[in-house]
């Protein structure tokens, strides 16, 4: 199952998304967390130090080697230099599953134990990697994103196993198709007119696209705090979070036993899981392929032919479907 947290900075999406991690993997889940914000703050809410973080290997720098994984023995894919962040898996594409060994898990991804957690399973922490010295002035955040994007195009995940990914602050996730790959989206909203703003915004662009949003809010103090999200979300109010004494000291690097977090913190963390766990049911692989296949035409003939010197258009395999009973990637590379 994939899963988005998105809001407006400093709503606390990171901090939630942390919490949900820690939710799954206390139940002994297995979980891939992907830090895909501009601002690289999941690995430390996890309870990484910041040299620890600071340490994690950038998915970004490590584009060349997802690429040719990847295309594996796609014939429709001539080189890793004309894939893009769209490209699509087909016929002879390698794809990922979530609990195997892999050479992009090998050299992006790190396990972590989330802090607080002493039973239950450890996490695989995937980041796109902070802006460089090099890349100021020269480069946007979404040229690293874009290892994110081909992941989740070429995973096979099923029920029980999960991807977190910690998107970018507002509305900027739409600057790619990727904001489509995801079974429910999380949008932490403070109960103000700016916290429902984003919320608006992320509504009007994804209504064409099926995206289950799902609203969580965040800092409810009170009733009128309750209300105000009530009248703006309406229907799309999935649950609220209060101040929590176990968030504060987290954010003070004192992860305490998770299991004394707020019992109604808890509860709430039960609630998402289940709206997850019913966005199963509404898996429509058919169409989680169209869409792949919709923006990387539209990248393709907006910059990616042009970038590449190839109709990227031909990547395109007609008679393909990403489904859950496609075949195990091969782990050679």
């Amino acid at each position: 199952m994939k899963i988005a947290f998105v809001g407006k900075g400093g709503s606390g999406k990171t901090t939630l998304s942390s919490l949900f991690v820690r939710h799954l993997a206390a139940l002994g889940a297995p979980v891939v967390a992907v830090d895909a914000d501009i601002n690289q703050h999941l690995g430390v809410a996890l309870g990484l130090d910041e040299a620890e973080a600071a340490a994690l290997p950038a998915m970004g720098a490590h584009l060349p080697l997802i690429k040719d994984y990847l295309r594996g023995t796609n014939p429709r894919i001539a080189s890793a230099e004309t894939m893009i962040k769209t490209t699509p898996p087909g016929e002879g594409s390698r794809l990922l599953r979530i609990t195997e060994d892999n050479p992009i898990h090998d050299a992006c991804a790190r396990r972590v134990r989330p802090g607080g957690l002493t039973d239950g399973s450890d996490v695989r922490l995937l980041a796109t990697g902070p802006f460089t010295e090099a890349d100021l002035g020269v480069a946007c955040y979404h040229s690293k994103v874009g290892a994110v994007e081909l992941y989740l195009n070429h995973l096979v995940d099923g029920r029980d196993e999960f991807v977190v990914v910690d998107m970018t602050a507002g509305s900027d996730s739409f600057a790619s198709g990727m904001f489509t790959r995801f079974d429910v989206t999380f949008l932490v909203a403070e109960p103000t007119r700016k916290g429902v703003a984003v919320y608006r915004q992320y509504k009007e662009y994804a209504r064409d696209y099926g995206v289950r949003l799902c609203v969580v809010g965040n800092k409810v103090q009170g009733p009128d705090d309750l209300e105000f999200l009530q009248a703006e979300a309406g229907d799309d109010l999935l649950v609220t979070i209060g101040h929590s004494d176990w968030v504060r000291a987290l954010e003070k690097g004192r992860a305490a036993p998770f299991d004394t977090l707020e019992d109604t913190n808890r509860k709430a963390l039960c609630v998402m899981r289940e709206a997850v766990d019913a966005s199963y049911e509404l898996r429509d692989w058919e169409r989680y392929t169209r869409q792949m296949v919709h923006f990387h035409l539209k990248n393709a003939e907006s910059w990616g032919n042009a970038k590449t010197g190839a109709d990227l258009a031909a990547q395109v395999d007609p008679a393909f479907v990403l489904r859950q009973d496609a075949a195990p990637a091969s782990s050679s590379v």
